[in-house]
């Protein structure tokens, strides 16, 4: 098996989602937040794209959080510690805006995350990135339920304020995210310079929409587009300002005030039944015909 991409340590954060640690040094000495990777379980297996939620130069590793949802996302969550994947490439994408601020941009600017579901973990590593330089920083997580949420203790170490939402009440705000920071806003009179949100489709659009009305920028993360992350396939489309872009060379992170989400949804849903498909796709590059 390939000594190269061995998985250091595994572990189920709900019953669908799963965080692992990989050794990958190069990648993990060049990495950025908002940047994402490409993993192949299989030699003949598909290239899944995901987000690095997590990353450490010293350690030599990447942490990355798969949620089950299709027959190639299960076989990753099927490789257990010790084990090792065909291939990890990257970084990929465009880093997250805020990397290239001066430092007095970034101490004069005031930061909120909106993460919703698996959100939560590209979005850690941002945060992460903006702490350690002394940035100030709010998150607002939301989830299902109280046992969907994710990073909620990782989140908490490393942002000034952490506000909790779930759809049931289970835990923190019963409501929307975007409920929550319109409440932050315009009750709590929290200023903030910037919104990031990065989740469900919907819950970016609604936030967006929300960040508008409240005269707050906003960037979106447009990471679940990407299917085989290099904009190759041309499933990842979107159009932003009315020009067509490829999230997967030219994002993940777009403006949320010029993406147009009712296109991207529609795109996306094309692509959910065969996520779902119990016959996983075989990869027939390099393979002749």
């Amino acid at each position: 098996m390939n000594s190269n991409y061995r998985i250091v340590s595994k572990e189920m954060l709900t019953p669908l989602v799963c965080r692992m640690k990989v050794e990958a040094p190069r990648l993990a000495s060049s990495v950025y937040p908002g940047q994402f990777l490409i993993v192949r379980a299989e030699e003949c297996g598909e290239r899944i794209p995901l987000t690095v939620s997590d990353y450490d130069a010293e350690e030599g590793t990447v942490t990355i959080v798969t949620q089950m949802i299709g027959a190639s996302t299960r076989d990753i969550c099927a490789f257990e510690e010790g084990e090792s994947f065909a291939d990890v490439v990257g970084p990929l994408g465009v880093p997250s805006e805020f990397v290239n601020m001066s430092d007095e941009e970034l101490r004069s600017s005031r930061f909120v995350f909106i993460a919703g579901g698996v959100g939560a973990a590209p979005v850690y590593p941002q945060v992460k990135w903006l702490h350690s330089r002394g940035v100030a920083v709010d998150v607002i997580v939301g989830a299902k339920s109280s046992e969907l949420m994710i990073y909620k203790d990782e989140m908490s170490r490393v942002c000034d304020n952490l506000y909790i939402c779930t759809d049931d009440g289970s835990e923190g705000f019963k409501g929307l995210v975007t409920a929550r920071l319109e409440s932050l806003v315009k009750e709590e009179g929290k200023k903030y310079t910037q919104v990031v949100a990065i989740g469900p489709m919907i819950m970016m659009k609604f936030a967006s929409i929300t960040a508008r009305n409240l005269g707050i920028p906003v960037i979106v993360s447009l990471n679940t587009l990407m299917v085989d992350g290099t904009g190759m396939c041309g499933a990842c489309r979107v159009t932003v300002a009315g020009k067509t872009r490829f999230a997967c060379v030219e994002g993940p992170e777009f403006d949320g005030y010029e993406v147009d989400f009712d296109e991207a949804m529609r795109r996306q849903g094309m692509y959910r039944g065969h996520e779902q498909a119990s016959e996983p796709h075989i990869c027939k590059i390099g393979r002749g015909k």
